[in-house]
């Protein structure tokens, strides 16, 4: 049996890590006590444990999204593109992550569970106004044995934070047809209809200003859970990227 007060040190101990070296799992503090609490994961068959079910998590390491530029206040920069693969424009609108949550619910068949992944973020390019918004990552989850998740991805929403100016963000986020794509993105299109089904986003909806793509044929990985307990959630997916989580509420 698990030494909860070794658990509980472990847990304080990786928490002023992250804080101190701004999330970033590949320090090797960080990663130590990541090992430590892997090895001392007190939920035997994490993947199927309702732990995972109907939770908000909110990501307390660092983002994993390409090509992220780290500002001196800690938080993370990307392009609009990056965070979205491409599927929503204008591509190179410049971002900096808020927060990262993932909503988990039970979807009623068998293990079944949603995997979304929520980015809040605040457009910090000088050529648009200050707007906030939300990508949301539209994925779902089950177990393939008791320590791993499948994973496949089925779309994404672009959409502004509640209380922003609707007006503004239609003129920012407008979803021109009228854009020329270069070879290399015409090709990656072509690609991503024929490899996924991919249907993109066909107009924005006026009364929200919401915007959405979906995938016929899920891209699919494979998720890792290292640790899980009531408060606590660290995941590796199959490139190595390790993500720490903690319950909100």
């Amino acid at each position: 049996m698990n030494d909860i007060g070794t658990i509980l040190e472990t847990k304080i101990a990786l928490r002023e890590a992250l804080k101190a070296y701004n999330g970033d799992v590949n320090n090797p503090k960080i990663k130590a006590k990541i090992e430590q609490l892997s090895q001392l994961n007190p939920i035997e068959k994490p993947t199927h444990s309702s732990l995972l079910e109907s939770q908000n998590w909110l990501l307390i390491s660092a983002p994993s999204f390409p090509q992220e530029q780290k500002l001196s206040n800690g938080k993370y920069a990307y392009t609009l593109g990056r965070l979205t693969f491409n599927m929503f424009q204008p591509t190179n609108l410049k971002l900096v992550i808020d927060s990262v949550r993932q909503p988990v619910v039970l979807l009623g068949e068998k293990e079944k569970r949603s995997h979304d992944i929520v980015v809040e973020f605040s457009i910090i390019d000088e050529l648009f106004p200050p707007l906030k918004g939300i990508v949301r990552n539209l994925a779902v989850c089950y177990p393939v044995d008791d320590k791993n998740l499948q994973v496949e991805f089925t779309g994404g929403i672009l959409a502004p934070q509640k209380g922003e100016n609707l007006s503004t963000w239609k003129d920012i986020f407008v979803q021109t047809k009228a854009s020329k794509k270069g070879l290399k993105e015409q090709l990656m299109s072509v690609f991503l209809k024929l490899m996924f089904g991919l249907t993109p986003p066909q107009g924005m909806n006026t009364e929200t200003g919401e915007i959405s793509f979906t995938m016929k044929r899920s891209p699919k990985g494979r998720l890792e859970v290292l640790f899980l307990d009531e408060e606590l959630r660290i995941t590796k997916g199959e490139k190595g990227t390790v993500l720490v989580c903690e319950r909100l509420g």
